[in-house]
């Protein structure tokens, strides 16, 4: 074993298993760690999570790329958290509606999946990111322009229905969401839309970019819906 790419790890167990078997053979790691870890250092460390993964990396000694990456495009499919449109697809073919928080006007990073992929090869396949933390943030798009996205490649119209932050954490409560995580999201929906302008200057002055990592542009939201129109008709 010589590369090792690791995902959904556990804080509680990570340093334990970067210790065993056959780990001290990997010359190269790659963690797939999440957007905004940083903010994890304001709390106690006995209350992060992927900054102990981060950190249980780093004192590894397994020379590592670590990639934070925003929601990727795909998760409206699988579900990740509540940001990522996940029912949509449901609620889109059984009542032509979309019930998000603050409407059109909420705002979120989203990188495709297959970008988030080419980023993680170049980690494995060559040291030129090793030791690096390398933002893999793709551009916010709002509620609305994914919407509207949505309408028009199928060719009707889609309702946006605007929730209250109250109904929205009933919602995502009945779907199994945890306190944490409805109110991460409902954080950076509003952060983001509040902020828009100031974070999409952010995601474009990182370096290294997606783009120049991939040697391509990052793959667009329509990219997206076009190669899934699918699994919304």
């Amino acid at each position: 074993m010589s590369t090792l790419f690791l995902a959904d790890a556990d804080p509680a167990s990570a340093a334990e298993v970067l210790q065993a078997g056959d780990i001290p053979r990997i010359r190269r790691l790659v963690l797939l760690s999440s957007h905004g870890p940083e903010y994890e250092e304001n709390y106690p460390p006995e209350t992060w999570f992927w900054l102990a993964i981060e950190h249980a990396v780093r004192n590894s000694g397994i020379p590592a790329t670590i990639i934070r990456p925003s929601a990727v495009m795909g998760a409206m499919l699988a579900g990740t958290y509540p940001a990522t449109g996940f029912g949509w697809r449901e609620t889109i073919e059984t009542a032509g509606t979309v019930w998000e928080p603050y409407g059109a006007a909420g705002c979120y990073p989203f990188i495709h999946e297959e970008d988030l992929a080419a980023v993680a090869a170049a980690g494995l396949l060559g040291d030129e990111y090793t030791g690096m933390v390398l933002e893999a943030v793709g551009l916010p798009v709002s509620t609305g322009d994914r919407v509207a996205c949505l309408a028009a490649a199928l060719g009707r119209e889609i309702d946006l229905v605007a929730l209250t932050e109250a109904e929205a954490r009933q919602r995502w409560r009945t779907q199994g969401w945890p306190d944490s995580a409805v109110d991460v999201t409902l954080y950076a929906l509003q952060e983001y839309a509040a902020r828009t302008a100031e974070l999409t200057q952010w995601t474009l002055d990182q370096r290294p970019s997606v783009a120049a990592i991939i040697g391509r542009p990052p793959r667009t939201f329509q990219d997206w819906v076009a190669d899934n129109l699918d699994e919304f008709r």
